[in-house]
Parts: structure tokens; C-alpha cells; sequence
């Protein structure tokens, strides 16, 4: 048991089923749990639940926002009592200094509130140990959309993974495993060497524009790579699924404008395998919580 959250006031503001997962594990931890945008479930029922997001963070010594972030204004607008969104940006100007607050990843909007009032924010996408087990459930919802939308079988499909980190690893991995026809676009040169070793084939980045014989793209970087003057040239039979946080890495006007099917896939893990993605916020984030709490050694490095 993590015993330094017996007692500690945790606020969860909205959240899908990946988050009730999390609920119910710090309700095990006996946390004081308060929810904002919960549903009365009998599972959660010793929880304290709150209509109004500010009360319950009132003397709450750390917040968690959900892992699907907020849109661009500051808005959590997943929850699952279906009631109106919740305006953290708002939230974050009532709390005190040094607050931690979790986020899966923070809008502009939201950094910018974090450093003006002084707030510990941290971004629970980008650690690794999330990040790695959470590209499982990733990859596979990515890889059960493209079976859905292609003509064809992935096996002897033409794909392309742009960006190779975390999620493009294991995506890259997967496609290869079904006999698809893998080639991976990065800058690092370590990571274009990695992707040689696992019998993928490579393409730098500056030479993004000349690969244009692909059925599917999948996209896992988080800026606009895949930009006007690259869809033109792509057939308009091409899927582009792209994994990348919102807005993403494409120019979606674009595409649509030259009739390309281009999908904004986030959140799968939540999508595809809540309770998955929840087990693995419950075994990640508690321990978090306790070294933010000073009760580890790794608080520092997170």
C-alpha cells in the first residue's frame, strides 16, 4: 500500500474510464478523493463529489487533470456525468503556490497559468513509464482504425510512421509483425539506426516530401509536418491517421481540400482499452503522487 496518500486530499477534475479506474485504486490507497465530473458509482461511492470544480480543490494539496488534457481555451471538456466542460485555467488561479497538478499533456494555455502562478506542473504523457505501456493500447487502436478504413489487408500495405519515438517504436513493431511494408521518417540519426536494427525501412525527415508511394500514414508528431505542399502530392486514396496531440501534425484542411482522409486519433488508449490504460494509471500514478509527496526518491527526475 502507498501509505503516504492515507489522508491526502487529491482532487480529480473530469476524466473518461481510464481516470474512474485511477478513482477507484486511491480510494483503495484511502485517499481523500474529491471528483469533479464523476458518476455516483457504487465503486467510487466513498469519494466526495463536488459540482463546483473550485470547492473541490480548496486546501487540495494535488490536482489531476485528465490524461485526454484540455482543448486550446483551458477547458476539461471529457467527463463522464456528460455535464458542461471544466474551465481549469479558471481552477489554476485559485490555487496556491507550488500546487502540483497533473495533466496528460498542457495546452499553451495552461503552461502559461503554470509559470505565472507558480504551479508544479507535471505532464504524466511524457513520463516514461506511462508514456512506453500506454503505446500499447495506442498502437493497437491505431492499427484496428486503419483496418476499418483501408480497402486492403495491412499485411503487404505500404506505411509509413512519421516520427519514432515512444509511440512510433511500438506502432512500427506492430505493423511490422502483420507483414506490412514499414518505412519510418525521423531526424535522429540514432533513432534512423534503431529502425534499420528492427528491419524497418528508413527515410530522414528533409526527404519527407519525396516519399510518396505509401496506403497509410501514420503520424506521431506533435507539429505540422505533414503540410500542404507535401499532401498535394500524395494520391487522395492515401489514409493519414495521426497520433499526435491536438491539433496534431497535419495540415487537415489541406488534406481534406485535395480529398485525402485524414484522421484525428486521440485518446485512443481510453478509446480502445480503458481499463488497460486505467490499470495503467494505477500503477504508475500512486507512486508518483507519493514522491511528489516526499515519500520517494524519483520526484525530482519525474
Amino acid at each position: 500500500m502507498v501509505q503516504k496518500l492515507v489522508g491526502v486530499s487529491i482532487t480529480m477534475l473530469g476524466g473518461d474510464l481510464r481516470e474512474l479506474e485511477l478513482a477507484k485504486t486511491l480510494l483503495r490507497y484511502e485517499a481523500d478523493l474529491r471528483l469533479v465530473g464523476f458518476p455516483l458509482d457504487p465503486a467510487i461511492e466513498e469519494a466526495k463529489h463536488y459540482s463546483d470544480p473550485k470547492a473541490a480543490v480548496k486546501d487540495a494539496k494535488i490536482i489531476l487533470a485528465p490524461m485526454s488534457n484540455t482543448d486550446m481555451e483551458g477547458h476539461i471538456v471529457n467527463r463522464l456525468d456528460d455535464r458542461e466542460s471544466i474551465d481549469l485555467a479558471e481552477v489554476m488561479l485559485s490555487l496556491p503556490l507550488n500546487t502540483p497538478i497533473l495533466i496528460g499533456v498542457a495546452k499553451p494555455i495552461i503552461k502559461q497559468l503554470a509559470e505565472q502562478y507558480r504551479l508544479r506542473l507535471i505532464e504524466t504523457a511524457e513520463i516514461d513509464e506511462i508514456a512506453i505501456l500506454n503505446s500499447i493500447p495506442t498502437a493497437e487502436g491505431a492499427i484496428h482504425l486503419a483496418m476499418q478504413e483501408l480497402p486492403i489487408t495491412l499485411h503487404g500495405s505500404r506505411c509509413l510512421v512519421v516520427g519514432f519515438g515512444r509511440c512510433g517504436i511500438t506502432l512500427a513493431r506492430a505493423l511490422l509483425g502483420l507483414g506490412a511494408q514499414v518505412t519510418v521518417a525521423a531526424r535522429s540519426k540514432a533513432q534512423l539506426a534503431r529502425a534499420i536494427e528492427m528491419g524497418l525501412q528508413i527515410l530522414p525527415m528533409e526527404s519527407l516530401c519525396t516519399h510518396l508511394e505509401t496506403d497509410v500514414i501514420f503520424n506521431t508528431i506533435p507539429a505540422v509536418v505533414l503540410t500542404r505542399p507535401y499532401l498535394k502530392q500524395l494520391k487522395p486514396s492515401t489514409l493519414i491517421i495521426d497520433l499526435a496531440a491536438a491539433p496534431g501534425g497535419v495540415d487537415f484542411d489541406a488534406a481534406k481540400e485535395y480529398g485525402i482522409k485524414a484522421i484525428l486519433a486521440l485518446s485512443l488508449p481510453g478509446k480502445v482499452a480503458p481499463v488497460t490504460a486505467g490499470k495503467i494509471l494505477s500503477q504508475c500514478i500512486p507512486r508518483l503522487l507519493q514522491d511528489l509527496l516526499g515519500g520517494g526518491d524519483n520526484a525530482a527526475s519525474r
